[in-house]
């Protein structure tokens, strides 16, 4: 099962593995407060997309869009 959880949120005994997508480390936190086992920033969105995005619950439906069709097209991480 994969669960989705904020960075910012406290790590509980019941994440299991965590994962952190994200191109930015979360502000103030550190690795050891994180407990962060794999630092995905190369499979996170795009600088320009998470710009776009910019907080905006509106724009959600429209970014997964975005997202996969950048991940589609762009990202050769897992393809060698």
């Amino acid at each position: 099962m994969i669960k989705i959880k904020r960075d910012y949120e406290k790590p509980s005994k019941d994440d299991g593995y965590r994962i952190l997508v994200d191109r930015l480390w979360p502000r103030g936190v550190s690795k050891n407060e994180a407990r962060i086992d794999l630092w995905l920033k190369e499979i996170s969105p795009s600088n320009e997309l998470r710009k776009w995005l910019s907080h905006d619950v509106e724009k959600w439906n429209e970014f997964k869009k975005r997202y996969h069709k950048e991940l589609k097209n762009g990202k050769k991480l897992y393809r060698k």
